[in-house]
């Protein structure tokens, strides 16, 4: 077995990358390869994650792994790459606050606009179990107190 591999999206994963986020349900308007981080073994995309940039916050999103990978610490690795790798802060919109705070990502004093999710996004979703969280990305320093 090849071991995982986590790196930075090319344009030429974008079908692997579109076929995953579909089959997930996690597509969205406006997605390109630039957004994404990939883990994989070999040539396939087993795993994904990316970084959508809104006008007043930028967004952790999309976080899928192959269903035969799940519980093995693939979307952990994902997540800690992408956050070593991001500047500023990071929101995100999820079911699960449980996994995201075991990362770090805490609950925010105030929600940019853009997070406050649609009744459209949220389809197939619980709203009342939706939580915004948000941690520091580490390649920028924390402001000093």
């Amino acid at each position: 077995m090849i071991g995982m591999r986590i790196r930075k999206a090319s344009k030429a994963d974008f079908p692997q990358i579109l076929g995953l986020a579909r089959k997930y349900g996690l597509d969205y308007a406006g997605m390109e390869a630039d957004d994404f981080w990939v883990a994989g073994e070999g040539d396939r995309i087993l795993g994904l994650c990316a970084l959508k940039k809104h006008p007043d916050c930028v967004e952790l999103c999309a976080l899928g792994v192959d269903e035969k990978r799940r519980g093995r610490g693939w979307g952990e690795r994902l997540v800690r790459a992408v956050v070593r790798n991001a500047k500023g802060e990071l929101f995100l919109a999820t079911v699960i606050p449980g996994f995201f705070a075991r990362l770090g990502f805490k609950r925010p004093a105030a929600v940019p606009a853009s997070m406050v999710k649609n009744k459209e996004w949220c389809a197939g979703c619980t709203p009342e179990l939706c939580a915004v969280m948000v941690r520091r990305g580490e390649d920028e320093p924390a402001p000093v107190s």
